[in-house]
């Protein structure tokens, strides 16, 4: 019984370390793509007033 605990123990240790790097990788993902369109926005405003 407790090498059983021991191996679910281990095995929700490894999904959860999963799960952690997933969500993260995707927080991550979501921020760069914000900082990506508001550099584009800014490049965008930037452009137009020089036109003007």
């Amino acid at each position: 019984m407790p090498l059983m605990k021991k191996i679910v123990n281990l095995f929700a240790f490894i999904a959860g370390g999963i799960i952690a790097i997933t969500v993260g990788f995707f927080m991550l993902r979501g921020t760069m793509r914000m900082w990506d369109r508001n550099k584009e926005k800014s490049k965008n405003l930037d452009d137009s007033s020089e036109k003007s």
